[in-house]
């Protein structure tokens, strides 16, 4: 792999998993000098060994401390920060009407608030032109039976990246909304039980697409966009949609 991102710094959060690990893998691989976050560092251990570099920074997402130790530790080991990553996600699998304060408070303090607590953190670091990619979902464009509250969370997620935009001129905010993945942890702790009968109606409503995009593909993708960003500071991009060719809709993949 070419080193089209040498010199450039990167930190990617969620690193440890899914999108954001080959993303993590990719730009490394590029020759960028890479700051991987995540809450679990045996992981990233692992993709550092795998990508032959970067430094593994841990933090809990949901935790505003930590982002800010975490974003303050990447900003002064790179010296200063050019891209910032955002691949944290969780989803719980529940109706609306099973999903219980608990459930509602992870997924928002994963996907919506620990989002704007490391983009806050990583402010003071953050280059003049940086480019701030976070990772939605297609549920923000299609609900799903079961998918409520991580398609809300993503909707918030969009909506508050739009303010960041007019509250902070300088930084290229980038949402990317992105459709079924594979593999990644998405479906990891869902409930087996329910799972059956949400695919059901999954089915019977034409929302089960016939094929899904592979994780390298879709970091392949955001890897050579970072670096045509990096290479015109004066253009922006606000939205970026990934989707399968084959989708009527996914499950949102993340």
């Amino acid at each position: 792999m070419t080193a089209v991102l040498a010199g450039r710094r990167i930190v990617v959060v969620g690193a440890s998993a899914g999108i954001g690990r080959a993303i993590a893998v990719r730009v490394v691989r590029s020759g960028a000098e890479v700051a991987l976050v995540a809450r679990r560092l045996d992981r990233l251990a692992e993709v550092a060994a795998e990508a032959g570099g970067g430094t593994p920074v841990r933090a809990d997402v949901r935790d505003e401390s930590d982002c800010t130790d975490a974003m303050r530790q990447s900003g002064e080991t790179l010296g200063g920060i050019d891209v910032l990553c955002f691949c944290a996600g969780t989803a719980p699998l529940a109706t609306l009407a099973n999903t219980d304060d608990s459930a509602w408070r992870n997924v928002l303090e994963t996907n919506v608030i620990g989002a704007n607590h490391v983009i806050r953190a990583a402010q003071p670091f953050l280059a003049p032109s940086a480019v701030v990619m976070v990772l939605s979902s297609e549920l923000t464009m299609q609900a799903r039976t079961g998918l409520g509250a991580y398609g809300a969370s993503k909707a918030a997620l969009r909506a508050s990246l739009a303010t960041w935009r007019l509250e902070s001129p300088g930084p290229r905010f980038c949402c990317i909304t992105v459709g079924s993945t594979v593999p990644t942890e998405f479906g990891d702790a869902f409930d087996l039980d329910l799972l059956g009968p949400v695919l059901d109606d999954w089915v019977r409503r034409g929302l089960v697409q016939e094929q899904m995009m592979s994780t390298d593909d879709v970091a392949s993708v955001l890897v050579s966009t970072i670096s045509t960003l990096l290479d015109h500071p004066d253009v922006g991009m606000e939205e970026l949609v990934l989707r399968s060719p084959s989708a009527v809709a996914g499950t949102g993949g993340l």
